[in-house]
């Protein structure tokens, strides 16, 4: 039985208003709506050890009435149910579909936020907007979500030279505050853990890792985007094997993009030569980016002929044979 209350839609309507109304500022004129989860567990595709960890948590938040009230640690325990749960690493692994996830399994809705969402060019006004989403995620008995959250836990200026350095300072500060006040659950996700300051990782109960799926889970993607629907002549086994360092969005980008060319072309079938290209695209985009280049070496039909014969096989960097 969870500790918090259901909401009607007419209570959350009167409890945004009067967040509304408390917020007498004429330069921001910012407001937070939450929202039903867009995903649930069934829906997302996680290595099972992730998954666990992330249940653990939001099991902690539905257990904590009998916890606190019903067997007394409250007595004990003054900070405990301030509950965050920051989910960190590689871009397109699933942070943003597991915080919906979450937030659905806990049967609450979702306020999601971004740094953009909050920033002001006003001085004093982000800290202020900080303080809003928070009271309007009480408000309305949802499940608070900071997305890209380094943008706003980052590391603090410790020499302050401009207006700037003290804004951000100051936006830091009041972060801090208002989740050491606030009693209940809060979701970050971040592709920068590094640049989290300490004093906010130490403030999140939990760090939970996203990495890149692993063979198991490329396939079980793979599967999910390929649908039976889609006339194709894919080898699933095939792709998850050949390509690694895909992540779920990567997977589902490819195949979407080669379904799109292959009607295009007015194609019987989406061959898998489509899949293929789409995502050879997609990691030489990522090498690009990480600044990584492929160097390519013409070599003579005879060195490769050497090479097999001397049984060392053919090289890595062999991509072209000069005839």
């Amino acid at each position: 039985m969870s500790q918090w209350k259901r909401i009607t839609p007419t209570d959350e309507k009167k409890a945004m208003e009067k967040v509304r109304a408390e917020d007498n500022s004429k330069e921001s004129s910012i407001e937070f709506y939450p929202e039903e989860p867009k995903y649930s567990f069934d829906e997302i595709i996680l290595p099972q050890s992730v998954k666990d960890k992330i249940l653990d948590v939001a099991n902690y938040a539905e257990n904590s009435k009998k916890v606190f009230e019903e067997w007394g640690l409250q007595a004990v325990y003054k900070q405990s149910r301030r509950i965050g749960i920051n989910l960190y690493g590689e871009p397109g692994t699933g942070k943003t579909m597991a915080a919906h996830a979450i937030a659905k399994h806990l049967g609450r809705k979702i306020l999601a936020v971004n740094y953009a969402d909050i920033e002001s060019k006003y001085v004093g006004e982000t800290p202020k907007n900080i303080r809003k989403a928070f009271e309007a995620a009480a408000a309305t008995n949802s499940i608070l979500f900071f997305d890209e959250a380094d943008a706003i836990l980052s590391k603090r200026v410790t020499n302050m030279s401009s207006a700037t350095d003290v804004s951000v300072n100051q936006t830091r500060s009041v972060m801090l505050m208002v989740m050491n006040d606030y009693q209940d659950f809060v979701i970050f996700a971040t592709n920068f853990i590094s640049n989290f300051d300490p004093a906010f990782m130490r403030r999140i109960s939990t760090h939970i890792e996203f990495k890149l799926p692993d063979l198991d889970c490329r396939k079980k993607l793979w599967q999910h985007y390929i649908l039976p629907t889609m006339p194709n002549n894919i080898d699933i086994d095939e792709l998850a094997e050949k390509y690694d360092g895909l992540s779920g969005s990567d997977i589902s980008n490819a195949v979407l993009m080669a379904a799109f060319k292959a009607a295009r072309q007015n194609a019987e079938l989406v061959d898998k030569s489509l899949v293929f290209e789409a995502v050879e695209e997609t990691l030489a985009s990522k090498n690009a980016n990480a600044g990584i280049t492929v160097e390519k070496h013409v070599v003579s039909e005879e060195y490769v002929k050497e090479r097999v014969a001397a049984g060392k096989g053919v090289i890595k960097e062999v991509s072209e044979v000069n005839g």
